[in-house]
């Protein structure tokens, strides 16, 4: 060997430095994701257990004095699924939820397909559509609230001098108006959502297949049924997941329009768990409250889901 020349390493050594190379790299990995693991943890995983394990304690506002949070197994789920206010909130769920979803879906399927065509302003037009959206949904809730108003409300002031009714709508008061109202509300809001994502999906269907379609002879129904609603079905189901787990869970909307009422005729199983946590200060059946209703979101997204997948297997 030359003198002066590095020594060269022999197979042993070259292999431990291979593995610390191997070592380190794998480490480095999780140095990376060692913040986000940490938030994580932090703001999503600890409020989720700790959640879980009030379920099952009888936790007041004593617990916080004392500290004494006794274990009641399944005691707080049983109270709280025995009672009829939560079967009526199941209910109020369900009808909010699909009217909700109903709407927005078809609303913002018909405004993807419209803004598709180029006209002028129309881009314009499409960042205005974002605005219901970008409110903060106490102030949507509070515009609405006025605008609903039996005696003094825009709506009702408008139907009035059209000639469409002579005593005010009671859109807000009435048992049966105010699951109406909360759900135009809230279709409202989420028809923004909706669009932007549809009409992102419809932007990715290639031209080629509406010439082609209209070389065979089909119309603008039959290149929707046989184009444009295929190719667009995984992005229509990611939208119904999305908006189903959002709507379940919607509480700043009905609390300042209707603030649950009257006679409970807009509380939902969101409503109810605040009602139960944060005006009962009953945290512990207020927690099974929400971990119910966790369960009635994955619900929803699971029976989607798999009638998604049988439609694509078919």
């Amino acid at each position: 060997m030359r003198s002066g020349s590095p020594p060269v390493p022999d197979g042993a050594a070259r292999v431990r430095a291979v593995s610390r190379a191997r070592l380190w790299a794998r480490v480095s990995r999780w140095l990376f994701l060692l913040p986000a693991l940490v938030y994580l943890s932090l703001f999503f995983g600890y409020p989720v257990v700790k959640n879980v394990v009030m379920s099952f304690q009888e936790y007041s506002v004593a617990t916080f004095y004392t500290g004494a949070a006794p274990f009641l197994g399944l005691r707080n789920y049983t109270t709280v699924l025995s009672t009829d206010v939560f079967w009526q909130a199941l209910l109020t769920t369900v009808l909010f939820t699909v009217g909700s979803i109903v709407g927005q879906f078809v609303l913002g399927l018909a405004l993807a397909l419209f803004f598709q065509r180029r006209f002028p302003l129309g881009g314009l037009l499409r960042s205005l559509l974002l605005l219901p959206w970008l409110l903060p949904l106490v102030v949507s809730g509070t515009t609405w609230r006025w605008m609903l108003d039996t005696d003094s409300g825009v709506v009702n002031e408008a139907l009035r001098d059209l000639h469409l009714l002579s005593s005010g709508i009671p859109w807000l008061t009435g048992t049966s108006e105010a699951l109406v109202s909360v759900i135009l509300v809230n279709i409202w809001v989420g028809v923004p959502f909706n669009t932007a994502l549809l009409y992102g999906g419809l932007q990715d269907i290639p031209a080629r297949y509406y010439e082609a379609a209209k070389l065979d002879g089909a119309g603008r129904l039959a290149s929707f049924r046989h184009v444009t609603w295929p190719l667009l079905r995984p992005v229509a189901g990611v939208v119904l997941v999305l908006g189903v787990v959002y709507t379940v869970k919607v509480l700043d909307i009905i609390l300042v329009v209707t603030g649950g009422g009257p006679a409970g005729a807009t509380q939902t199983l969101a409503t109810r768990s605040y009602e139960l946590s944060f005006q009962q200060f009953e945290f512990g059946r207020g927690a099974a409250m929400g971990n119910v209703l966790v369960l009635v979101s994955l619900a929803f997204a699971l029976v989607h889901l798999r009638a998604d997948r049988r439609a694509r297997n078919t």
